[in-house]
């Protein structure tokens, strides 16, 4: 059995919109994959009782009480790697994850790790993605699936989806209608790396 581990921060909707495939797609039965665990940074993020929903398996590794070490980045992404790695993963996601990973978690993944962006990369890496493309006068926004590099919101793009920059866009409004993509893509992406693996 091929394991993915989801890694949120939030609420969690690209994780739900992934499980959602993973039923109904039945990739267990088509790649003999599955999703091994749905782990968070934060005690309290909303995606967590989304996933138990699901009868999926969750965990929390609180980034806050790393806080008081010397290196809390470092010792952090060293007790999210052992929560990871206890799963064997094929595949980890990174789905609203808000964390900075450090170098040495990102090679450590190499070529199994996952993003989704909210924009059209190589535009707008970062936050504030969708307010700066309207300041920009973008006519076009979207979301990339891009495998993770050290470099933040860079790496090998995999699949991209456009959505038109309305004339009365806000931030907001722009945002739901590149979220309703990510939902179509992320999956998508997925399923498409699951049917090549052997």
């Amino acid at each position: 059995m091929r394991n993915i581990v989801i890694l949120i921060s939030g609420g969690g909707s690209n994780m739900l919109a992934i499980a959602q495939a993973a039923q109904r797609e039945q990739w267990q039965d088509r790649f003999q994959a599955r999703i091994a665990c749905v782990i968070s940074n934060r005690p309290q993020a909303g995606g967590l009782a989304k996933a138990a929903d699901m009868g999926l398996a969750t965990q929390v590794v609180d980034h806050t009480t790393f806080a008081l070490q010397s290196h809390p980045r470092e010792a952090f992404d060293s007790a999210l790697m052992q929560a990871i790695d206890s799963h064997q993963p094929t595949l980890v996601v990174l789905a609203g994850f808000m964390r900075i990973l450090t170098p040495g978690f990102v090679v450590h993944y190499q070529g199994r790790l996952l993003n989704i962006h909210p924009s059209l990369l190589p535009a707008f890496p970062g936050l504030h993605t969708h307010q700066r493309a309207i300041d920009a006068g973008c006519r076009f926004a979207g979301a990339t699936v891009h495998q993770v590099t050290v470099d933040l919101d860079d790496g090998p793009i995999l699949a991209q989806a456009v959505v038109p920059v309305l004339p009365d866009d806000s931030a907001d409004s722009l945002a739901a209608r590149v979220l309703t993509q990510e939902h179509l893509i992320y999956p998508r992406v997925l399923a498409q790396l699951l049917s090549r693996q052997p």
